[in-house]
């Protein structure tokens, strides 16, 4: 195993958990930047190839959240984040040769970056060729990916959501999170041992936003403005 937990951090106190779930917050889980079912997304499109479809979306996966996280990398620092955190949850990192290594939170994100760009870029392993076949190491190198990609993801709303809301970028955010929670369920991608620390969001952030409450017809009121969902929709590539 990659990672393992720890409940206290490196000073040898507990994290607080419950007060620093600011993303838990009504005002804030309601604001997405697409507001149809994100399932549609991800399901194997017929006649494509499960893993043509699993190397696409792990790709665009990994440039989405490295991008999310540069947003706030200014504020992830080796003194505000000492360690990988997430709720009660310390990452430490392995190496190849399975040495353990503690380190701060930006240190880890580098270590996750860099192998995933290695990997993606890998042309014997993502192969972008006509007729090239995938390894068999294939879906365990995507389910190692994942996890380390879901790490950041859950360092980002734990450490970071404020700096998010500051930015004004919490709709990209959680619909990052969602569509990514989403496809790692729908083909088994990490174990839910691992997403369970995170599971009160994703079951608020997965279910599709409720549609605005409708308002009352009048023949003097004025023609309504656009929805903010279609004022800001983005389309994830």
């Amino acid at each position: 195993l990659l990672v393992q937990a720890s409940k206290t951090k490196p000073n040898g106190k507990k994290p607080p958990a419950e007060e620093k779930k600011q993303y838990l917050e009504p005002e804030f889980t309601k604001i997405r930047v697409v507001d149809f079912d994100l399932k549609e997304l991800v399901v194997l499109p017929r006649e494509i190839d499960l893993n043509e479809w699993l190397a696409s979306n792990t790709t665009t996966f990994f440039n989405l959240i490295n991008l999310q996280y540069s947003t706030i990398s200014e504020f992830c620092t080796g003194d505000t984040c000492q360690a990988m955190t997430a709720c009660n949850t310390i990452y430490y990192w392995y190496d190849e040769r399975g040495k353990k290594t503690k380190c701060t939170a930006p240190q880890y994100v580098d270590f996750v970056m860099s192998l995933c760009q290695k990997l993606v870029t890998d042309e014997e392993i993502f192969p972008t060729k006509y007729g090239k076949e995938f390894p068999n190491s294939f879906e365990s190198l995507v389910k190692k990916i994942c996890r380390y990609l879901f790490h950041v993801l859950a360092h980002l709303y734990w450490a970071h959501f404020k700096e998010t809301v500051a930015l004004d970028l919490q709709g990209h955010l959680n619909t990052l999170y969602a569509h990514f929670i989403v496809f790692v369920r729908e083909f088994n991608l990490v174990d839910p041992k691992e997403t369970c620390i995170m599971d009160d969001l994703s079951e608020i952030l997965c279910t599709p936003a409720p549609p605005p409450p409708a308002q009352a017809p009048s023949s003097s009121a004025p023609a309504s403005a656009p929805s903010p969902s279609s004022q800001n929709h983005v389309t994830e590539r």
